[in-house]
C-alpha cells in the first residue's frame, strides 16, 4: 500500500511539473481500491508487462492487442480492429472506471478462464498507464 501512495504522489509530482507522466485518475482510483484488497502487496510494473505477454492455454493478451502497445490489434475471432492501447498514442484509453473493470473482466475470463486478482489488475494497470 505505501508503495503504491508513493508511486501515486509521484506521478502526480511529475505530471505537475510537466513530465512525461499523463494524468489518468481512473487509474489512480482503481489502483486505490484494488491496493486495499486483502492480501494485495505493493503493485509491480514487471509483473503487469510479464503477465501482459505470457502464454496461458495458448492466449495472452497479445493475441488481440498485439505486440506493440501503440499500433492497433485484431481481435482474433472476428477481426474487429482494437484501437491502440498505449496512452501515448491513445489517450482515450484508461479514462473511464466503468470501461476498465468491464474490459479487465471480461478479458481475464478470456485469456485465464477467471477473474484476474486485485494484484494482477494491478500489476497491469501500473504497466498500462504509462505505455
Amino acid at each position: 500500500m505505501v508503495g503504491v501512495r508513493c508511486h501515486f504522489l509521484l506521478s502526480m509530482a511529475l505530471c505537475l511539473w510537466g513530465g512525461q507522466v499523463q494524468a489518468t485518475p481512473a487509474v489512480d482510483t482503481l489502483l486505490m481500491e484494488y491496493a486495499s484488497a486483502q492480501g494485495v502487496g505493493d503493485f509491480d510494473a514487471a509483473q503487469g508487462e510479464a503477465r501482459w505477454y505470457a502464454t496461458q492455454a495458448e492466449r495472452s493478451c497479445t493475441s488481440c492487442h498485439g505486440m506493440d502497445l501503440k499500433v492497433a490489434g485484431r481481435h482474433h475471432k472476428t477481426g474487429k480492429v482494437i484501437e491502440p492501447m498505449a496512452r501515448s498514442v491513445n489517450p482515450e484509453r484508461l479514462t473511464e472506471v466503468k470501461k476498465i473493470r468491464k474490459w479487465l473482466l471480461r478479458n481475464c475470463k478470456w485469456t485465464y478462464d477467471r477473474e484476474c486478482t486485485a494484484q494482477e489488475k494491478g500489476d497491469f494497470l501500473l504497466w498500462l498507464r504509462d505505455q
